[in-house]
């Protein structure tokens, strides 16, 4: 009886809080059915242990009873298999009105994903009678258990089975492609943006949002994965899924001109087959990594580059890029970035620390944090006039776990800062109606860029909710964003330390309130120079300085901080007395140098590129259904009489 108690208990346990574990015991093939089977039996032969010889006879009903129980578990979920088969349609969508496909809100998870808690619930009563019949009570009371046991199951498989119905499906495979098929000829896309990648890469593609809803034109966005429709931020482009190959290459017989690629995926390959497409690489991001001229790019129609100085890294890398494919387009998310306006004007230097996270190739000068970033957020903290907003990488840790302690040591050495900043400055609280308003202007945004969805709600459920944006949601999105950050900074006293780990706010956001970024060899310094402020570069290579400088360009125009941090007073000098600031000049011709002229605007720029891509795309049709239309034969063409006497001859 104890042993039946423990093992329940640590079964949900187990399901709730340890999924990892539970994994680990599927592996083994002790799933969660092995387990309750063997508490069942293991009880039943209990008490027929217990009890008189007629026992055997008296508890083979009990028996019976149980493998009837499971016997009808394991049809619930077969036929939750069946159900969710025909719920998974070959396309998942937002921001479309999919209410053709016949969608409906989806089964109880209880019936469909958790099976292995769907067991345990059900055989709650099982369980709970065979326990009260082992204690002393009737036999009934197993009876009564086992009974209410099968009656839970026999409820589920009416459920699922009614959810099989032809009028309570949603539309077959072949109908849903058809419908995407009729939807993209009515709609008639012109410009896209392919992605493709893992749950923590989608600020990848979010950060070209924007600029993508801007051109001129009708965009669309391409995924692969399912799981990323949802981690794509607010935005009112329509978004289609296609994980499979074969549906992907529907788009060649749509009217979408071109597209912009974010970042190379081993799934890129696939979109660049569709010959009736241009493609652009836009990147996420420049800087003097290897990464920013990465061999795969010459896969690409066009190679779209900030400036001038991205031009120079493909040629010096030598990795295939003809120079005549690369564009400059400038950076345009970075119109929001606010001008270089003097020296920091309160009693706080606010100081962005925003170091890149490890990457995979092992290189220790990839990141600050592990070698260097202790010592750098001490000596920023040591100084009472510096207010530090730490802004780490999202991927910091995931592949050296060295990282990921530095970065917990780091959170901890600011919140033990903070603690005593609030003992010096007690008074210096923003008045409470901050808190609320910022709480206020929270469920705004929140309520205009996210949608809610029960706990059990699939795809075909949120494809049904996430229907087309109302009108004007974009501007309102925008003015609601506006609104969230100056409130977000205003709830906060002057003197706090910030840990901002969330996607809000964002990193341009904190470039605006920074009067100093020290960051490592990434894009967020070529972003951050649209500003023309002060930054250092952190120094993690082994390299001298002057080699460093040499190495990285992008570090020209900055201080350069060894390790120990022992360059950190003298950088706040500098930065709070103008006369002693010596990279003014510098700064101004490296943000040229990487970003580009500022007239036309980069967002002109962009949408020039686009538009000259699109009409390539035009050309290379016109000149394919020309090419064709007399010299290539289509694959269905019938044959004449005499071909085909000639065959069966």
């Amino acid at each position: 009886m104890a042993a039946t108690v423990v093992g329940l208990a640590v079964d949900m346990a187990l399901h709730r809080w340890q999924q990892n574990v539970n994994a680990t015991l599927e592996k083994l093939h002790a799933t969660v059915s092995v387990r309750q089977v063997v508490r069942d039996l293991l009880l039943v032969t209990g008490l027929i242990r217990i009890g008189n010889e007629d026992y055997e006879t008296k508890y083979l009903a009990l028996v019976c009873g149980l493998l009837l129980f499971h016997t009808l578990h394991f049809t619930s979920q077969a036929l939750a298999i069946l159900v969710h088969r025909t719920r998974t349609l070959p396309v998942v969508t937002r921001n479309i009105d999919a209410s053709p496909l016949h969608l409906s809100p989806a089964p109880p998870a209880l019936l469909m994903e958790r099976s292995g808690q769907r067991l345990l619930v059900f055989g709650l009563p099982s369980a709970a009678g065979l326990l009260t019949t082992a204690s002393g009570g009737s036999a009934w009371c197993a009876v009564a258990g086992i009974a209410l046991s099968a009656a839970l199951a026999v409820g589920a498989i009416g459920t699922l089975l009614l959810r099989l119905l032809p009028k309570h499906r949603p539309a077959t495979s072949e109908q849903a492609l058809k419908w995407l098929d009729a939807w993209l000829a009515e709609y008639r896309p012109t410009v896209g943006m392919y992605f493709s990648g893992g749950a923590s890469s989608a600020y990848q593609a979010n950060m070209w949002l924007e600029p993508l809803a801007r051109l001129d034109g009708r965009p669309l966005i391409v995924l692969r994965e399912r799981f990323m429709v949802n981690l794509i931020a607010s935005t009112d482009i329509p978004i289609v899924c296609l994980p499979k190959v074969a549906d992907l290459m529907r788009l060649e017989h749509s009217t979408l001109a071109m597209m912009i690629h974010p970042s190379n995926s081993g799934k890129t390959s696939q979109v660049l087959r569709i010959p009736t497409i241009k493609h652009a690489f836009v990147n996420h991001g420049e800087s003097d990594k290897l990464s920013s001229c990465n061999p795969y790019a010459k896969a690409y129609d066009e190679v779209w580059v900030a400036g001038p100085a991205a031009r120079e890294r493909y040629a010096l890398a030598n990795v295939g890029v003809d120079d005549a494919d690369i564009v400059e387009i400038g950076r345009p998310q970075l119109d929001a970035i606010e001008p270089y306006a003097g020296a920091p004007a309160g009693p706080y230097t606010t100081v962005l620390y925003a170091p890149t996270w490890e990457g995979w190739d092992g290189n220790p000068g990839n990141t600050s944090v592990i070698e260097a970033g202790e010592n750098i957020v001490r000596a920023l903290l040591a100084d009472p006039r510096v207010r530090l907003l730490y802004k780490p990488h999202p991927l910091t840790g995931s592949v050296d776990s060295r990282a990921a302690a530095a970065n917990a040591r780091i959170q901890e050495m600011i919140r033990a800062a903070n603690t005593l900043r609030a003992t010096e400055h007690p008074d210096e609280r923003p008045a409470p109606s901050a808190a609320a308003e910022l709480t206020r202007r929270t469920a705004e945004l929140d309520r205009l860029t996210t949608s809610s969805f029960r706990a059990s709600a699939d795809n075909a459920e949120r494809m049904l909710l996430q229907t087309v944006p109302e009108p004007g949601r974009a501007a309102d999105v925008a003015a609601a964003t506006t609104d969230w950050e100056t409130a977000y900074w205003a709830s906060f006293p002057a003197w706090e330390h910030l840990v901002i780990t969330e996607a809000r706010p964002t990193v341009y956001a904190c470039f605006n309130v920074a009067d100093l970024l020290v960051s490592d060899v990434s894009s967020v310094i070529s972003d951050y120079l649209a500003s023309e402020k002060p930054y250092a570069v952190a120094n993690t290579s082994g390299l001298p300085e002057q080699d460093f400088r040499d190495t990285f360009p992008t570090v020209r125009a900055s201080a350069v901080l060894t390790p120990d941090a022992s360059g950190v007073p003298a950088l706040l000098e500098s930065v709070r007395d103008p006369e002693k600031d010596t990279y003014v000049k510098a700064r101004a011709e490296l943000k040229l140098h990487l970003l580009g002229p500022s007239d036309p605007p980069s967002v002109e720029r962009f949408n020039e590129a686009a538009r000259a891509l699109c009409a390539a795309t035009d050309e290379h049709r016109a000149g394919m259904a020309a090419r064709t239309l007399d010299t290539i034969p289509t694959q269905r063409a019938p044959r004449s009489p005499l071909d085909n006497k000639q065959v069966r001859g």
